[in-house]
């Protein structure tokens, strides 16, 4: 196989497999969902595709660009987290997108066996999760992604 198929290919994987997880979380109803994992999954596997081959190739350390990676999914991540009142949402939504990008890095480096048992652990630990004995007790119905802070008179300042 050719170097340039065999990146394809890479990258064919990191979109199914980020794919996969965004359906989870479409079937769940969630605002991320199968268009932004692809997106996330695919765009990692891009770029350490291009750090490899493109960077590695002149002399420069292909090892900065997956940093960047996993610095600029963290800003993405805090993006989806939201505060309302007492109550913390999207911190599922923030840690699926940063395994994802994990998922398509993995994928681009080649590691197709990790990648996807990555990707069945995630899937496995996103239903587990989705169990009612598994659920944080909430007022409210259906939000196992919440986390609920004290009230502030509890909060020591």
């Amino acid at each position: 196989m050719n170097e340039m198929t065999e990146m394809i290919l890479r990258l064919v994987l990191a979109g199914f497999l980020g794919s996969l997880i965004g359906l989870e979380r479409d079937f769940r109803g969630k605002a991320a969902g199968t268009r932004t994992y692809l997106l996330v999954s695919l765009g990692s596997a891009l770029m350490m595709i291009v750090s490899k081959y493109a960077f590695a190739a002149e002399g420069g350390d292909p090892g900065r660009v997956a940093a960047q990676i996993v610095s600029g999914i963290g800003f993405i991540g805090a993006g989806a987290i939201m505060f309302d009142r007492q109550s913390v949402y999207g911190l599922t939504t923030a840690a699926g997108i940063w395994v994802v990008a994990g998922i398509g890095m993995a994928s681009a480096a080649g590691m197709y066996t990790i990648s996807i048992v990555t990707t069945l652990l995630a899937l496995i630990g996103l239903e587990i999760g989705g169990w009612p004995f598994f659920r944080r007790k909430t007022n409210e119905p259906n939000k196992s992604d919440e986390c609920q802070l004290p009230p502030k008179s509890q909060v020591e300042r």
